[in-house]
């Protein structure tokens, strides 16, 4: 009896997304061939653990890593990747009862299949030990290399030859009929979907890089000098310039074609605007909408095309574009590519926020439908938001001065209505925010100060300006502040003590209230 009759378990793989079809998978064979569609591509130089629950061996989670260079990184690796199968079982209510595990990785030159197999023995026994630490045994560990399959856990030649077994022919077995039958598609190998995310080769990156030079020494001097919202709204003008010509030229079902068409209908300097822009948080949000519908495909392409472009010392400014395609690719319901361009931005930077929010959602099986009702808020939002400056331009005055009583200094009577950037007082907020709160444009000429945290908020909130009439063109002017003012409230004495005597100053009353500037311009705090 061989080691797999002996352990005789059953697989069962969902074959479509409602998990009523089911397929059965008995052996290593079955187990090498329903790989690619387990992960929706072929995996080449990784690491692929994949969950297993129930006496029946059910499919669970799936666990991807590329496999270390350095050996002496193996065990550290083969601990995370256990713990980590285990935890985020767990997130998912279920602990796995045992592990599948496969080694995936084609020979050097020169090199054999069996001896890639021979050279990742330490890993697959380190792997295993792992996730036998944690009580999740390995059923079965495989490694599969040059169109064949080894065994790790059998040591019988007779159904687990040295030299290897052959793959089966693509496409006939049972996974791969019931997963044409649901739908489930391989695109291609893990090597061909980074190389679609990946700059741009030697003879085009010069001249790239010398662009995205170019719009840097523009566009950041805009911005630290207060033209962000202007470079804002030029980066969106573009983008969507962009998305209607590659719209314009229709899909073409070749990768590498569709990527070189792609390419040649965006100019150096076109793309290095647009990359520098959606640096910008608020920008990049913006383009996040464009993830469903007849957008949602010209979209994609040009995030592509832009992760491309960034080559040489700005290949950290990939991060915003990855995220974009990583995102609508998983709005579009392609996990296995949405996974991929999210990893590699967050190779790009470790740290940036949205690719690791997102990549953490898609691997925990969130629905990407709560995300997307979020920016649906947010355009219908701006297009309020628009609409409302926009009528407000064509029906409101100009703002008046406020008039001032001849000979006297005083201020006179505030006229009713102020203009769009007034801010009088009881004036309803103007400007929604960028994540759905509001405020009213600032009132004055003066910058205003900017919050913690918040990149893009050059907006007070509502309420100061009605407030401090000083903040106000329109409203009544503050009073002069004495010199002896600058030293702050006056401090009372003590009076007489005794029952009746009177409380406060020299005099007995109470100094009057003094206006004590703190914080912003315009915002004034009583004491």
């Amino acid at each position: 009896m061989t080691h797999h009759e002996a352990n005789a378990f059953t697989h069962h793989a969902s074959a479509g997304p409602s998990g009523e079809e089911q397929v059965t998978l008995r052996g290593p064979a079955d187990l090498a061939d329903a790989l690619p569609f387990l992960l929706g591509f072929h995996p080449d130089d990784s690491i692929v653990l994949v969950a297993l629950h129930g006496p029946q061996g059910r499919f669970g989670g799936r666990l991807r890593m590329g496999i270390p260079q350095a050996a002496e990184d193996w065990p550290e690796a083969g601990d995370q990747l256990a713990e980590s199968l285990a935890t985020g079982s767990e997130r998912r209510g279920e602990r796995p009862d045992g592990v599948v595990l496969f080694l995936c990785q084609d020979p050097a030159a020169g090199a054999s299949g069996r001896d890639v197999m021979e050279r990742l023995r330490p890993l697959a026994q380190r792997l295993r030990v792992a996730c036998g630490r944690l009580d999740m045994p390995v059923f079965e560990a495989l490694c599969i290399s040059d169109g064949r399959f080894w065994s790790y856990c059998c040591p019988d030649p007779r159904c687990c030859p040295p030299d290897g077994t052959p793959l089966g022919v693509p496409g006939t077995s049972v996974m791969a009929a019931a997963a044409a039958y649901a739908g489930i598609q391989v695109r291609g190998t893990l090597r061909q979907l980074e190389a679609r995310l990946a700059p741009l080769g030697e003879t085009r990156a010069p001249g790239q890089e010398g662009a995205l030079d170019r719009a840097a020494s523009v566009l950041v001097p805009r911005v630290l000098g207060g033209g962000s919202a202007a470079v804002r709204e030029e980066t969106l003008t573009l983008l969507s310039a962009l998305m209607d010509r590659l719209r314009a030229e229709p899909p073409i079902a070749d990768p590498l074609a569709a990527d070189a068409r792609d390419d040649g209908l965006l100019t150096a300097d076109e793309a290095a605007t647009v990359i520098m822009g959606l640096q910008d948080r608020v920008t990049r949000d913006r383009a996040a909408e464009w993830m469903e519908g007849p957008e949602a495909g010209p979209a994609l392409r040009l995030w592509r095309a832009l992760a491309r472009r960034c080559a040489g010392a700005y290949a950290g400014y990939a991060a915003a574009p990855l995220t974009l395609a990583g995102w609508v690719a998983w709005s579009t319901g392609d996990e296995p590519s949405a996974r991929v361009a999210l990893g590699r931005a967050l190779r790009a930077d470790p740290d940036y926020l949205f690719a690791k929010l997102l990549h953490q959602a898609c691997n925990d099986g969130m629905d990407p439908e709560q995300l997307r009702r979020c920016l649906r808020r947010e355009r219908a939002d701006q297009a309020v938001h628009g609409a409302v400056h926009a009528e407000l331009a064509r029906t409101e005055p100009p703002a008046v001065q406020p008039s001032r009583t001849p000979g006297t200094g005083t201020p006179g009577t505030p006229p009713p209505h102020t203009g769009a950037a007034g801010a009088g007082a009881g004036a309803a907020p103007l400007c929604p925010r960028p994540g759905g709160t509001t405020a009213a444009e600032p009132a004055t000429g003066e910058p205003a100060a900017r919050s913690a945290g918040d990149e893009d908020s050059a907006l007070r909130p509502a309420g100061d300006e009605a407030a401090s009439p000083a903040a106000a063109p329109d409203g009544p002017a503050a009073p002069p502040v004495r010199p002896a003012d600058r030293r702050g409230p006056r401090r009372c004495r003590p009076g007489p003590a005794g029952p009746g005597a009177p409380r406060g100053g020299r005099d007995g009353r109470r100094p009057a209230p003094r206006a004590r500037e703190r914080g912003r311009p315009g915002r004034r705090e009583w004491r």
